[in-house]
């Protein structure tokens, strides 16, 4: 029978970054993963020869001296990922209605850019991101503390944090900001954690905020590429991945973990298991309700997921820059009023009505131009949705029926709509049109209820709140979107975290500066600051799409 120091179920951001550090420290590590190829959320895959990432749309803080490029420098995987920077005067264009305003890359360009849009708000909207700045270093702080000094100093050293930690962002915009569209502006990001303003934790808007404050970046090979730079350092330092690897038990005796048991019933052994599953999969799945207490099941009963979606791979055989498209997404609302927004989204009909009541649009052969094969734009369009839409399609065998296959027809008609508004013309150069929908994301991620962002990041859920690296069972841990925070970066630090947890150091003794580790950055819209390599991609690219 194996035996290895940690096995790591589920091949996530959290669980790659928590199997480098723990090879990196000399364990035998092994990542254990259900569906075909690694990489969770951040997995990238092929349609018709066409590549589209589902969770992977936007990365933040990657320029030198920024935490992402931190992060990734100290995982030593800074060479291996080269990222392309999205639009610097948009890279988030925001459809409100009628209204079309775009957000520059830069504190003060965002600044400047909205007083000059909304010039009765200028003094208030300064005031406004610096609290976010004030709010987001103060969360990242609190980590960081340690020892009697922080102790005794820490409340007038995050005392922004201390006045808004406890009210939602609704509240917190509302003091600040009085026009309608000028808050729906500063709130579109809430995209980013699922939640309405009237529901989303104002500390944890604030983080997402300021990770874009200074621009937008995506990974050339979408978020394959940050999954295979992972990989790769962890074969590197002698860990193993293994895909269509189905883990159904978690090992437990004597409140210990110490293996698990796989779908087809043998048995790897190891010291320490680390989950990169949500938590109610973790506990109530593969470790059994039977062997945790009563405190944490009814946690887990009560513990609410972040919202599902619906995302639309799109093929278009035309050149959408001619619409205007560009690098930048776009976030398309039909009012300012957020909350109604995404109560629309969740709780209406899918099919009533002509278009959803909001969509992001993404265009990711403009985000990494080396992909673009000098013909084809490919496109991801996701919107959020209540996953009780779906329940009926739930069922122990495939829930691929006739019904399954005309209900997703009639709502990618719905989705194209809003598309044919943004690309005009696009209805008539579908190459392909692929919906994913909630039991997609169930299927190949394996979340409750294919939810997208772990736990719903609402304040009851999150900071001391929220599920901890260190479980109630020893040598059991947790990592991923449900503990730490959520996206790229943040499920990624939080598998650094749980690795400090396992070998019993501070995080920051496994990120060490690492000068000889930078990641390369292109402009996605400027041909001109492409390297040769970039250049030969895409003509290869065009000759074998021609030949085809």
């Amino acid at each position: 029978m194996e035996q290895f120091d940690t096995i790591i179920v589920g091949s996530g951001a959290g669980g790659l970054g928590a199997a480098i550090c723990l090879a990196r420290a000399g364990q035998k590590v092994l990542v254990l993963e259900q569906h075909d190829v690694p990489g969770g959320w951040c997995h990238s895959f092929q349609l018709k020869g066409q590549r589209f990432s589902p969770g992977v749309h936007y990365v933040g803080l990657v320029d030198k001296g920024q935490s992402t490029a931190e992060l990734y420098e100290g995982l030593g995987i800074a060479n291996d990922l080269l990222f392309f920077r999205m639009n610097p005067t948009g890279y988030e264009h925001c459809w409100i209605g009628e209204e079309r305003i775009d957000m520059p890359a830069g504190t003060d360009n965002l600044r400047d850019a909205l007083a000059e849009k909304f010039p009765n708000e200028k003094k208030r909207l300064t005031k406004y991101l610096k609290l976010v700045q004030q709010v987001s270093a103060e969360v990242q702080l609190i980590p960081k503390m340690n020892g009697f000094w922080d102790n005794i100093t820490i409340p007038f050293r995050t005392r922004h944090m201390g006045k808004y930690g406890l009210f939602s962002l609704k509240r917190v915009i509302g003091w600040h900001i009085k026009d309608p569209l000028l808050r729906a502006v500063l709130n579109v990001q809430c995209g980013d954690h699922g939640l309405p303003p009237f529901k989303a934790s104002f500390p944890v808007h604030c983080v997402v905020m300021y990770h874009y404050l200074e621009g937008a970046f995506y990974p050339m090979g979408g978020g394959g590429g940050i999954v295979k730079a992972m990989t790769t350092a962890i074969k590197r330092h002698g860990g193993e991945v293994r895909t269509g690897q189905n883990v159904r038990k978690i090992l437990v005796k004597n409140n210990t973990a110490y293996g698990v048991q796989l779908a087809d019933g043998s048995q790897i052994l190891a010291k320490n298991i680390l989950s990169n599953a949500d938590p109610s999969v973790t506990y109530l799945k593969m470790v059994g309700r039977e062997n945790i207490s009563a405190k944490l099941a009814k946690k887990l009963d009560t513990t609410r997921y972040s919202v599902t979606s619906l995302i639309l791979f799109l093929t278009l055989d035309m050149d959408v820059t001619q619409a205007g498209i560009d690098s930048g997404n776009i976030w398309m609302v039909k009012q300012p009023d957020l909350d109604k927004v995404y109560s629309e989204m969740t709780y209406a009909d899918l099919l009533e009505g002509d278009e959803f009541a909001g969509l992001f649009i993404s265009c990711t052969t403009l985000k990494d131009p080396a992909s673009f094969n000098g013909r084809y734009h490919n496109l991801e369009v996701v919107t959020f949705i209540d996953y009780e839409c779906f329940r009926r399609f739930e069922t122990t065998g495939d829930y691929h029926t006739p019904e399954y296959a005309e209900f997703k027809a009639r709502i990618t008609a719905k989705m194209m709509n809003s598309v044919e508004r943004a690309i005009p013309g696009a209805k008539k150069h579908v190459v392909q049109a692929e919906l994913g929908t909630p039991m997609t994301n169930r299927h190949y991620i394996n979340s409750t209820n294919g939810n997208v962002y772990g736990t719903e990041k609402s304040m009851s859920q999150v900071g001391p709140f929220g599920f901890r690296h260190k479980t109630e069972i020893n040598n059991l841990y947790l990592c991923g979107a449900s503990t730490l925070s959520h996206g790229v970066g943040g499920a990624t630090h939080s598998g650094v975290a749980a690795a400090a947890a396992i070998l019993n150091c501070k995080k920051d003794d496994l990120l060490q500066p690492d000068k000889t580790q930078n990641i390369r950055i292109y402009d996605a819209d400027d041909s001109a600051t492409w390297p040769d390599h970039i250049h030969q991609k895409r003509a290869d690219r065009a000759r074998r799409f021609k030949a085809i």
